[in-house]
This record gives structure tokens, C-alpha cells and sequence, in this order.
């Protein structure tokens, strides 16, 4: 469809998971290829002031948005909004065409309205150890730096944190781990689920742990996966996320082992399913 926007784009790169998967990290890192384009952060104000695309208009149903979002209107004025924001590595803007690499989890709610505004779209879902995962959840629920909806109707303590998720309703009164677990399982899901409806040369997968261990290899991989080139050396360890609450380690997870325990019938099927999902779509560095 021709909505009268200067085509500035050219595949832009959704980078997909869930809350505290090491998709920070995976941004600004991947923000050093040259050609590459970021906003410098998450577009969660850039998104949710368009009207009618918040929670509260939309009878705080969620942050999943639908192609049916993507009127004209919207389509015009979030292009631009991007258009406008993104700076490259030396902190230029962007002019003509651009390589736009964009991280925000709530996007994992968005893939079919994000598609019906960028087609050409790429997507690259990051997975991370799901015990990991849910105890860096758990933290950050726990931490208070990370609420997004404080003032959710009929939602008591601990405030709302991280992205809403359809169905959140139905988790009125449930331990935070309980929360939590849902939280990651239908974000999960319906990723997934999206994902599978786009054309397999539009979707990769990656690993956080591989991320880690070899960072060269995989950006080099991962950029030239999706059109980039790389030449950064990154020798080391890359730093820490900036959305860091404690210092990572490989078994901290286990500060909440018990509770994960608890809750493994919840998010072990669709582990099971985003494991299966990331060794059909990955290419190992």
C-alpha cells in the first residue's frame, strides 16, 4: 500500500523476545555495525502516544496490536516518528534509505501490525535459558523498576510490570512467580505463532548464551544474516545492559529455583516449542 511516506526503509530488523532475555544487549551491540540505525533505546513512548495505540485506549486489553491497527493515519505518523529518531553508530541521522534495528519487547505482541507497516520486515527472535529468564523477570518485578502500568485497574500489588499480556485479567491474585510464568508463556506463544505466518526468509533465531561466548562470530553471522556488515573487533566479555538490576551469572538463576520449580508446567511446553523453533531457524557462527 502507498501511504504517501517517503520510503526511508529498507528491511527493517525487529529484534523479538521476551522481557529480560538479553535483547539490550543484543541491541547496542548490534547498533556498532556500520549502516546500522537504532532509535537508542525502546520505542515504548514512540508507540503508545499515537492515539489509539495505548492500553487505556483500547480498554487496557493488552499491548498486542493487530494489522487492523495499522490504519493509514498510524502507518504515516509512526514512519515518521522513526524516521525522525534513528541516528547511526557516529550518531548521524538518517538520511534516504536506512537499516533500522529496533528492540522493544512489546513488539513481540506486534508482529502482524509492525508487518502491515514495514513489510519487508525482518525478524530475529533472541532466546534465552527460560530459568534465566523467569528469575530475571522475577527480579525485576520484585525491584520496582520496571512498571509500565502502575495504575492497571483492579490490579492490586506488586504493580504491573514489564509488557501487559492478552489475558492478564486471569492473573488477579496469583504468587509473582505464577505471574510471571504466564507472562512469559504467552508472549512466547503468540510470537511464535506470528512468526510461523511470515515467510521463512524473513525470521531468525539466535541464542543469548552464544551471544556471550562468542560475540564476533555471532554479530558477524547475525549481520550478515540480515544484510549488514560487521567490523567491530569485540574482544572480551561485551559490557552489561544498561537495564542490568545485578550482575549476571550463569546459576543465579537458582536464587528462585524453587519457585521456577513450582511453575515448570506452565512454561515447559512452550520451552520445549521455542527450542525447537530456535534450532530449525538459527545458523551457529
Amino acid at each position: 500500500m502507498n501511504d504517501g511516506t517517503p520510503a526511508h526503509f529498507d528491511r527493517p530488523v525487529f529484534l523479538l523476545g521476551s522481557p529480560r532475555s538479553g535483547s539490550t544487549l543484543l541491541l547496542h551491540t548490534m547498533a556498532q555495525a556500520p549502516g546500522a540505525f537504532t532509535i537508542g533505546g525502546e520505542s515504548h513512548a514512540l508507540i503508545e502516544t499515537i492515539p489509539g495505540l495505548h492500553p487505556f485506549d483500547r480498554g487496557w486489553s493488552s499491548n498486542r496490536l493487530e494489522a487492523a491497527d495499522a490504519t493509514s493515519a498510524v502507518t504515516r505518523e509512526l514512519r515518521r516518528r522513526f524516521a525522525a529518531s534513528l541516528r547511526d553508530r557516529d550518531g548521524a541521522a538518517a538520511r534516504g534509505p536506512v537499516r533500522m534495528i529496533e528492540k522493544t519487547p512489546k513488539n513481540s505482541l506486534r508482529i502482524p501490525f509492525l508487518d502491515a507497516i514495514f513489510p519487508d520486515a525482518l525478524y530475529a527472535y533472541l532466546y534465552r535459558d527460560v530459568r534465566q529468564t523467569l528469575s530475571s523477570m522475577i527480579e525485576a518485578w520484585s525491584s520496582g523498576l520496571f512498571r509500565t502500568y502502575p495504575r492497571l485497574p483492579d490490579w492490586t500489588i506488586p504493580a504491573w510490570s514489564l509488557l501487559l499480556v492478552p489475558g492478564w485479567q486471569q492473573l488477579r491474585g496469583l504468587p509473582l512467580a505464577e505471574i510471571v510464568a504466564h507472562q512469559w508463556a504467552t508472549v512466547t506463544t503468540t510470537m511464535l505463532d506470528d512468526l510461523d505466518r511470515l515467510p521463512r526468509s524473513r525470521r531468525i533465531a539466535l541464542a543469548y548464551d552464544r551471544l556471550l561466548a562468542e560475540p564476533r562470530a555471532t554479530m558477524e553471522w547475525l549481520s550478515g544474516a540480515v544484510g549488514l556488515g560487521w567490523d567491530r573487533a569485540l574482544e572480551g566479555e561485551l559490557p552489561l545492559s544498561a537495564t542490568t538490576v545485578t550482575a549476571p551469572a550463569a546459576e543465579k538463576w537458582r536464587r528462585h529455583e524453587n519457585e521456577i520449580r513450582a511453575i515448570w508446567p506452565i512454561v515447559e511446553p512452550v520451552n520445549a516449542r521455542a527450542l525447537s523453533w530456535l534450532e530449525v531457524h538459527r545458523v551457529t557462527p
